[in-house]
C-alpha cells in the first residue's frame, strides 16, 4: 500500500472505480435507463433483487426519496441483507437450485416487467436461475455484476454460466475479485470492500437516466419526495394513488 492514510487510499480506490464505471459503462447505463423508461411508459412494473450484501444496493433504490416510486424489492426469505441467522446460511441459500424459481412463482413479476438482478460474482445458482426464469416469463433483465468473475472463477450453476450470460443488459461494476481494495503488510488479508458504494452509484446513475428519459418523452417521472420536507407526504400520497397498481411494498 502506497503513501496516504488507509481512509485516503480507500477513497482514492473507490473514486477510481467510479470513474472507470462512468467512462466505460456509459452506453450500458444509457441503455438500462432507457429500458426502465420504456417499461414505465408501457405500463410495466420494476423490480430489484440482490442477495446478501448485494441486497443493500437493491434496497437503496426502493421507496427512496428522489427515486422512482415504481421500483419494488423482490424479496427472498433469508436473502435480504444479512438478517438471517446465522448469517452464513444466506451464503448457502444462494447456491440452492430451485429457490429463484420458487421466489418468482410467488412474486407479481409478469411479462413486460423489468427485473434488476444484482450479484457481484454472478456465479451462484440463485442469480443465474433468477435471470433465466425471469426471461422465460417474458420479463426484461438488467444484470449488475463484476464481469471479471466470469473470467477468473467457475460458475456454481449447473449450466456453467454466469448472470451476465442471461441478461438483456449487463452493467459491469469493475470490482476486482474478492471485493477488497486495500492491503497492508501488517494485515494478513485484503480489506475495505467498495462494491456497495460503486453498485449503488451505478444504479442511481441508471435511475437518473430513466427519470430524464421519461421527462424528455413528456411523461412525468413517478418520483418520491422526502417525507421530512414540507409537502413530501402529500406528494407521495398522490404518486401512490396514481401508480398503486404497480407498487407492491405498500401492501
Amino acid at each position: 500500500m502506497s503513501d496516504g492514510t488507509p481512509a485516503d487510499l480507500f477513497f482514492d480506490a473507490a473514486i477510481g472505480i467510479l470513474q472507470r464505471v462512468r467512462d466505460e459503462e456509459a452506453p450500458a447505463i444509457a441503455a438500462a435507463g432507457t429500458l426502465l423508461a420504456d417499461t414505465v411508459a408501457a405500463g410495466g412494473r420494476l423490480f430489484a433483487f440482490g442477495a446478501g450484501h448485494s441486497s443493500l444496493a437493491a434496497q437503496d433504490v426502493v421507496y427512496r426519496a428522489g427515486g422512482l416510486a415504481l421500483m419494488n424489492l423482490l424479496p427472498a426469505p433469508g436473502l435480504v441483507g444479512v438478517d438471517v441467522m446465522p448469517a452464513t446460511l444466506g451464503s448457502r441459500l444462494e447456491r440452492v437450485d430451485g429457490l429463484a424459481t420458487a421466489v418468482l412463482d410467488t412474486s407479481p413479476l409478469r411479462a413486460g416487467d423489468t427485473l434488476v438482478i444484482i450479484s457481484l460474482s454472478g456465479r451462484n445458482a440463485l442469480p443465474v436461475e433468477m435471470a433465466v426464469s425471469a426471461r422465460s416469463r417474458g420479463a426484461n433483465v438488467i444484470g449488475v455484476t463484476s464481469v471479471a468473475y466470469a473470467a477468473q472463477t467457475a460458475s456454481r450453476h449447473s449450466s456453467g454460466t454466469f448472470l451476465k450470460d442471461h441478461c438483456d443488459i449487463v452493467l459491469d461494476s469493475k470490482i476486482a475479485i474478492g471485493d477488497a481494495e486495500l492491503t497492508l503488510d501488517t494485515i494478513p488479508a485484503p480489506f475495505a470492500p467498495a462494491s456497495t458504494v460503486v453498485t449503488s452509484a451505478l444504479l442511481q446513475a441508471v435511475l437518473a437516466t430513466t427519470a430524464a428519459t421519461l421527462a424528455d418523452r413528456g411523461i412525468e417521472p413517478p418520483l418520491l419526495r422526502s417525507g421530512n420536507v414540507d409537502g413530501g407526504i402529500e406528494w407521495n400520497a398522490r404518486v401512490f394513488e396514481e401508480y398503486g397498481d404497480r407498487i407492491f411494498y405498500q401492501h
